[in-house]
């Protein structure tokens, strides 16, 4: 499978503040990854000064980790818990 994700804008055509009317439903849409070291994922993001929480167990037995895209939704990087 192939997924392509691109932002709502090209860079020279961003505005300087997003939309609210346009991007209020974003933060209620994820978008799932496998990701088998998640503790690298959460390490590389970090790196590169992205605002992003420890990885987490959630009580279905998934750990993930999750980060907010430019335009407001929600990427989660997640593996079954050991």
């Amino acid at each position: 499978m192939e997924l392509m994700l691109n932002t709502a804008y090209e860079d020279e055509a961003r505005p300087p503040a997003p939309d609210s009317a346009r991007t209020a439903a974003h933060d209620d849409t994820a978008i799932y990854f496998g990701c088998p070291d998640l503790d690298a994922a959460y390490a590389h993001l970090r790196s590169r000064g992205m605002n992003v929480n420890e990885p987490k167990v959630a009580p279905y037995g998934m750990k993930q980790v999750y980060v907010h895209d430019p335009d407001g939704y929600n990427l989660c990087f997640q593996w079954p818990a050991k």
